[in-house]
């Protein structure tokens, strides 16, 4: 008996439900018509005079808390008692004779301590032997403040002009050297490796990578020296001193004259001020590339 396979019969096809929609695409189109979203950061565009609006306003609540009697006269003379004051100093000599006094102090003390802070970072920041050598040492100097070096400096300077210019280059050493050396052991080894294909030669390594790539560094570093400046200058006034900005603060609360002890802290935030719209300005001129988070 002969035996039949049967197939099982085939089951009606059912109706083919046609391709499966495809993802909703997230990609960015890039092109002449791509969508540019929103920008929700911006790179710094600085105004002129933009960091004088503090300054200025907290001149005008001044001047309204004396105006509406909010503030004792005893405690913080009004700005035009201020105003009158300065006229009176700068009209019999005092005010000019004590301003070049302390801008010479200051303008010693940080050039000194600038060249001196310059040269030791890069021999510091540039051979491990300077490393080994120097590094050590500042770090000590570091940790110790400056205001305790001042009794060994006036036995060894004397009281005189050279102790005071000394403890404004000592305090402006500091932040040039510990900024130029952090910037120079901070270059990446890309551009290392990018000299030395190049073969360039130390000068030319010098000029065209060290340099560039420091300069930041040493230009926050000369903003932290300029204030570290003014702040050593208001001390060294204060010791035995003849003349200067310090001298006339000193002398005046003395003889407990508020006004003159405020113009003359009116004339170091001046000073102070000055400074540093200066070195920015040296910034924007030396980094032209360099374009920063403004908020």
């Amino acid at each position: 008996m002969s035996s039949v396979l049967l197939k099982p019969a085939a089951h009606p096809a059912a109706p083919s439900p046609g391709p499966a929609p495809a993802p909703e695409s997230k990609t960015i189109r890039i092109g002449p018509r791509a969508h540019i979203p929103r920008r929700r950061f911006a790179l710094a565009k600085p105004v002129p005079g933009g960091i004088l609006l503090g300054p200025a306003l907290l001149l005008l609540g001044w001047v309204i808390g004396a105006w509406a009697n909010w503030i004792d006269p005893r405690v913080l003379p009004a700005p035009w008692t201020v105003a009158q004051t300065f006229w009176q100093l700068a009209s019999d000599g005092r005010l000019e004779s004590n301003f070049t006094t302390s801008a010479v102090r200051a303008g010693e003390g940080l050039a000194f301590g600038t060249v001196a802070g310059v040269v030791v970072a890069l021999l510091s920041g540039l051979t491990r032997t300077g490393e080994y050598l120097l590094d050590g040492l500042v770090q000590v100097k570091r940790a110790v403040p400056v205001l305790a070096l001042i009794p060994l400096l006036v036995m060894w300077l004397g009281i005189g002009e050279p102790m005071k210019v000394a403890i404004i280059a000592i305090s402006v050493f500091i932040p040039i050297y510990m900024q130029l050396h952090f910037a120079l052991r901070g270059i990446e080894a890309r551009y290392i490796e990018l000299a030395c294909v190049l073969r360039l030669n130390y000068l030319q390594f010098l000029r065209w990578i060290v340099l560039p790539g420091a300069l930041a560094g040493f230009l926050l570093g000369l903003r932290l020296a300029v204030a570290a400046a003014w702040i050593a200058l208001v001390v060294v006034e204060q010791i035995n001193a003849t003349s200067g900005i310090g001298y006339m603060i000193s002398l005046a609360g003395t003889y407990g004259q508020t006004d003159v002890i405020i113009a003359g802290l009116v004339v170091y935030a001046i000073l102070g001020l000055t400074a540093e719209v200066l070195v920015r300005l040296l910034a924007k001129a030396l980094l032209p590339w360099q374009r920063t988070f403004a908020g």
